[in-house]
């Protein structure tokens, strides 16, 4: 037998050379630099801890899979027994065990009028599926998303892509593919009004940046959509499960789409699943005959133990009325940033909804500080942040991330299971490395100057 623990034990020194001889050595050097390589050893609900024992307060959940926290023990407990239960698992030319009971319960809490669920490995692979449903259900070709959007790196979810560095060296990308500005209904009018529009797909909350939508931009799309027979496709991947304080972040507009794109908190951090939602007449379009009838498929979509972490995933959001702990500490965590950073020049906004925050940083007008800001900007865009987060890991113990290339926001996406304590401890960190940054020369700004020096030797 393998024994996990013994050879983890033996190893864990040689984990970082490992990955970066034979995974990603750019990945491994970028986390050196920035002092992100922790030796984390293990995980439970918020948190993370290190060698030392030392605890973090996770606000990153693997770009929010861990809805539930990490290493649930309902979940676990379920995904054990169902490898106990010896389940015939992945017969493809037979019926399923848990699929089933796993699609009714999503459509249970999804948005009504969503009547059928394809299972998928992951919200690329969702993407990829809604896509094809789209020009399947409609005979058109065109496919149009948002500026700024991010809807995966698989091929077809990387042309519906709005940030250009990830399409770089990647190309051609698929035909028939038009951006528009976010919240821009003119731009989306015009664009259906051409009859070849196939799907409208959208973030209702774009991860990459937390950009709000306007009150009246998802209703009015999903008018436009319905008057031009377009598919609205809503991409709830980040945002879908209780992440936003409601569900589906659709609930917060009233939307109901045609198709709802599901992944990441869905696995319970457990094992990989997603779910594509759509209406029956898409379903239909797509499954026409009975020669048809496996024109899209996935060789581990309805996984036996995917479909039990789903299962469990849903019964802790609900039974632990974590979608309810999502909205009022989300609203606490957001008025507690607000409050603190209305101190300082530097601090614009807090905008987001639920565990889903975004805190944006602006230029300041005082003189010196005006010198460092621009100094930093001309190395790298996204500086300023990333050297704010070197403080909150090393003297606060709070994992999190900037929340895109080129911007200054910094993203926070909690596990719903945090409490009023974290939400205490993050606002006291902020308010404390935001006073940090305000003295010109200051700790941040001298930690600025050895990070692009590093940085620049590191690229030479």
């Amino acid at each position: 037998m393998l024994d996990l623990e013994k050879l983890l034990a033996a190893e864990r020194g040689h984990l970082s050379g490992l990955v970066e001889a034979h995974i990603n050595p750019a990945f491994v050097k970028c986390l050196k630099l920035l002092g992100f390589d922790k030796r984390y050893v293990r995980a439970a609900g918020a948190y993370l801890y290190d060698d030392a024992d030392n605890r973090y307060l996770d606000c990153l959940v693997g770009y929010g899979t861990f809805a539930c926290g990490r290493n649930h023990p309902v979940i676990r407990q379920t995904i054990q027994q169902a490898m106990n239960l010896d389940l015939p698992n992945l017969l493809h030319m037979g019926i399923p065990s848990l699929s089933g009971l796993l699609a009714r319960e999503l459509l249970n809490v999804a948005p009504r009028g969503l009547e059928t669920v394809f299972f998928t490995n992951s919200g690329s692979e969702g993407v990829e599926t809604a896509l094809k449903y789209a020009r399947a259900a409609t005979g058109r070709p065109r496919i149009i998303h948002c500026d700024k959007s991010f809807h995966g790196l698989t091929l077809g979810a990387l042309s519906v892509n709005g940030h250009g560095q990830f399409k770089d060296g990647f190309g051609p990308l698929l035909p028939s593919i038009t951006t528009i500005p976010y919240n821009d209904l003119p731009a989306l009018a015009r664009e259906v009004a051409r009859g070849d529009v196939a799907g409208f797909i959208v973030e209702p909350i774009q991860g990459e940046g937390v950009y709000m939508p306007h009150d009246d931009f998802l209703p009015g799309a999903l008018e436009l959509c319905r008057e031009h027979g377009v598919v609205f496709i809503a991409d709830e991947v980040q945002t879908g499960l209780g992440r936003t304080g409601k569900m589906f972040a659709c609930e917060h507009w009233g939307i109901r789409p045609d198709i709802l794109i599901s992944a990441k908190a869905l696995s319970g951090g457990y094992v990989p699943v997603g779910a594509v939602m759509s209406k029956r007449w898409i379903h239909d379009k797509v499954f026409s005959s009975l020669d048809r009838c496996v024109v899209h498929s996935s060789t581990f979509s309805e996984n036996d133990l995917a479909m039990a972490a789903g299962l469990a995933t849903l019964h802790v959001l609900q039974d632990e009325q974590l979608v309810e702990n999502a909205a009022a500490l989300g609203e606490l965590l957001a008025d507690g940033l607000r409050e603190v950073g209305q101190k300082y020049e530097m601090f614009r906004e807090v905008r987001g909804k639920g565990l889903m925050l975004g805190i944006e940083f602006c230029p300041p007008h005082s003189k010196m500080l005006k010198m460092g800001w621009n100094l930093l900007h001309k190395l790298n865009e996204s500086l300023f942040c990333q050297v704010m987060l070197i403080p909150l890991l090393n003297e606060h113990r709070i994992l999190a991330q900037v929340a895109g290339h080129n911007i200054d926001v910094i993203k926070l996406m909690p596990a719903l299971v945090i409490t009023e304590d974290d939400v205490a401890h993050l606002v006291r960190a902020f308010d404390r490395v935001l006073a940090s940054s305000h003295r010109f020369p200051g700790p941040v700004w001298e930690l600025s100057k050895r990070f692009a020096g590093s940085a620049m030797r590191l690229s030479g």
